[in-house]
């Protein structure tokens, strides 16, 4: 067989599976906001690089493909940032609003290329449009790489215990450790297109290939089978706690958190605070939604926002940011979103409220 047929066989499997891989994230209901981002990625990367197989086995191929997977290029790096950033951040506090910048550069991107078209402008495109999108994918890949090392580095206090139903449990895992595999490999398709003057140009397909098989093969080979004769188990059996050991725990609970304050650490879980009460996780997910008629987080956002608001009444030069790390939040934005949503004012409008109440 012809070597030729066999290259072609395996650059362009990479791209073919690749779209197939993001039109199954976009069809299937998303476990995580990380989901039509890595959606995104793929397909930009299957573009890109089916782009190069068809560039390489036929050179006088349209300028408008050539256009088009240039274009899928300029994305790959703003996608892959957008990914991380959803995977360090699950609940949309800090990374809500990325899609918007994505949106904003592929409308910058369709009216460039209407305005300065392949075809027309082969030198720009050849040329500086070339380097600055490799450029630009290297930036985005560094920033990246810089998200992920700031995670780590706090990773302590960026820790938030998310409890998962069983359905979630058999989707993907878009974490940290996801996010950081994801970026090497994007890392890696980079360097193999950005060197290929001293390898080969379709040495980027090839690597595209390599790790799409290599993920399909870890996510087939790694999937824990599901034992048919195995009982699912609802989370509490369908059992109530009974009011007297209800009215006890709560009272712990609220002992604890009154005394210890708890609730100032950004990384307080479920998990560490069922540890701290000698409980396990599920009950006191429990005792608080039966019980309380409230979830964890709220539970936790509750005592954070009184925490805050105790503080605006005590200190009337105490600076925001203080306020909002005494009390236990993370950032600012999230402060400033939890308290408007609580009592329906920014911290600073609800302590100018009361120091003209008090003074009244």
């Amino acid at each position: 067989m012809d070597v030729s047929y066999l290259l072609f066989f395996f650059a362009g499997l990479g791209a073919f599976n690749g779209l197939a891989i993001a039109a199954w994230l976009l069809w299937h209901r998303p476990a995580s906001p990380a989901q039509p981002w890595l959606a995104a990625l793929v397909l930009m990367l299957s573009v890109r690089t089916g782009k190069s197989v068809l560039f390489y086995f036929w050179p006088d191929i349209g300028k408008l493909v050539l256009q088009v997977g240039l274009s899928a290029c300029f994305l790959i790096g703003p996608c892959l940032l957008g990914f991380v950033r959803a995977c360090l951040d699950p609940l949309g506090e800090r990374s809500g609003r990325d899609h918007f910048l994505v949106l904003g550069l592929m409308g910058l991107t369709l009216v460039f290329g209407w305005l300065y078209p392949y075809s027309v402008h082969l030198a720009l495109w050849q040329g500086p449009i070339w380097h600055s999108i490799q450029y630009f994918w290297l930036a985005c890949l560094l920033l990246s790489l810089a998200c992920l090392v700031q995670h780590w580095r706090h990773r302590r206090a960026w820790a938030a215990a998310q409890r998962r139903d069983l359905s979630k449990a058999r989707c993907l895992n878009l974490g940290p450790g996801f996010a950081a595999a994801v970026t090497a490999g994007v890392a890696l398709v980079w360097a193999a297109y950005f060197w290929s003057g001293w390898t080969s140009y379709i040495a980027g397909a090839l690597s595209f290939t390599v790790l799409v098989c290599l993920s399909i093969g870890l996510a087939v080979f790694r999937r824990p089978a599901l034992s048919p004769t195995a009982p699912i188990h609802e989370p509490y059996q369908q059992r109530k706690i009974a009011p007297a050991e209800a009215e006890a725990e709560l009272a712990a609970l609220h002992r604890l958190m009154a005394e210890e304050q708890l609730y100032r650490d950004p990384g307080l879980s479920l998990n560490k605070l069922a540890r701290r009460l000698s409980m396990p996780p599920a009950r006191l997910s429990q005792l608080l939604n039966d019980n309380q008629d409230i979830s964890f987080r709220q539970y936790l956002n509750q005592l954070r926002i009184d925490a805050a608001k105790q503080l605006l009444s005590e200190g009337a030069a105490l600076p925001m940011e203080q306020v909002a790390e005494a009390s236990g939040f993370l950032s600012m934005s999230t402060f400033y979103s939890s308290f408007k949503k609580a009592e329906g004012a920014t911290p600073a409008a609800w302590r100018q409220a009361r120091q003209v109440a008090e003074g009244s």
